[in-house]
């Protein structure tokens, strides 16, 4: 299981009911954070997951609303005892705004190991998970990311009891190591059946629509896009801001066959975001507004 938790949905400036853009994401008791806007720490400690289990901190771009929270964030991790180290991905210019962050939070009990991706897109892992960054167009060196949760495939106990391999190391197996029966080692694929569909979700925000967000998005589980604006007639301050509208949101995830769109960031233009949903859902009928606090979780397909 995949757990999310959108702690902040707005854009530009904090609001009383909206904070600026974080998603906390967790697997398997280890998180990541994905952009972390003024703030974030407050969200993190209301969701009650913890502090220390964040391994690595994924950065879209380096405006104030995506990144204004990392000294306060740095700071909560080592007042929670962290030592371990923190990766932070971002894209070009990572090294000189954190090391400009750092000048209010520059003692810290843990290393921070930096890695600046490509504007070209690359692919790296974290607590499990398979990503892939993806350039987007926001004016800025800006990125989407596209993650994947993989997933065992089936254990076949006919094929186990046909090797004679005992039950008590079947759970062994199960867990991808092989064992030795007889002085033969087995593998793992030796009992098993075919692959299974794992999980995905893609985050892009701050963009204008892109054929990037489309070719990360295929098929998706989740789609979480920015719903900066949900009035049609701000269309032309959209592609003056390189955002997007509720409805080019809606496209995207209609073309890209996603199962599901949740929209996020929006303008302090709009006190209601769901006001706006109809211009969305008319298009692509399963996309809801998050709001701070949400939670989703995405579980493996059966079987």
């Amino acid at each position: 299981m995949l757990d999310l938790c959108f702690l902040g949905t707005g854009g530009s400036i904090p609001m009383p009911n909206r904070a600026l853009a974080s998603l906390y994401i967790r697997v398997d008791g280890q998180s990541i954070l994905l952009d972390c806007g003024e703030g974030t720490q407050i969200g993190i400690m209301r969701l009650g997951w913890g502090f220390r289990c964040i391994d690595a901190l994924l950065l879209t771009h380096f405006h104030a609303d995506h990144c204004s929270g990392v000294p306060g964030f740095l700071l909560a991790l080592a007042k929670a005892g962290r030592e371990e180290p923190l990766h932070i991905y971002g894209p070009h210019g990572l090294q000189r705004v954190i090391d400009g962050l750092r000048v209010i939070a520059p003692q810290l009990p843990y290393p921070i190991l930096l890695h600046e991706l490509p504007m070209a897109g690359s692919s790296f892992s974290a607590i499990g998970l398979d990503i892939q960054a993806f350039p987007l167009d926001h004016g800025i060196p800006c990125l989407g990311y596209a993650f994947h949760l993989n997933r065992m495939p089936e254990f076949d106990p006919c094929k186990a009891r046909a090797l004679h391999i005992p039950i008590e190391m079947w759970k062994v197996l199960q867990h991808g190591t092989s064992v030795v029966v007889n002085g033969r080692s087995i593998l793992p694929s030796e009992v098993q059946k075919g692959e299974r569909r794992g999980i995905s979700f893609t985050y892009a925000s701050d963009t204008r629509p892109t054929e990037s967000i489309l070719s990360h998005a295929f098929n998706t589980d989740l789609l979480i896009l920015e719903g900066m604006y949900g009035e049609e007639d701000k269309l032309p301050l959209a592609i003056k801001n390189h955002h997007m509208l509720f409805r080019e949101s809606a496209a995207l995830a209609r073309d890209a066959q996603a199962a599901r769109l949740i929209l996020t960031h929006f303008s302090t233009s709009m006190e209601t975001p769901e006001e706006y949903l109809p211009n969305a859902t008319e298009i692509f009928p399963s996309t809801e507004c998050a709001t701070d606090g949400m939670c989703v979780s995405l579980s493996f397909p059966d079987p």
